[in-house]
């Protein structure tokens, strides 16, 4: 039943709200990596960077 709640909320969003929140999660993703040494910090920058770029995110 969960997923059926979130699903709702993210059908509510709009294309550009629905964007941002997978760039939100994938950033997040990529700082967990960092602080666990998982990634270097070139790496993470450089993924951070692609993402951005990708995704069409302004700073």
């Amino acid at each position: 039943m969960d997923v059926n709640i979130e699903n709702s909320a993210w059908d509510h969003l709009t294309y550009a709200e629905k964007n941002k929140q997978l760039f939100l999660k994938q950033e997040q993703t990529l700082d967990m990596f960092l602080e666990r040494g998982a990634i270097s910090k070139a790496q993470h920058d450089k993924s951070l960077h692609d993402l951005i770029e990708k995704m069409g995110i302004e700073g």
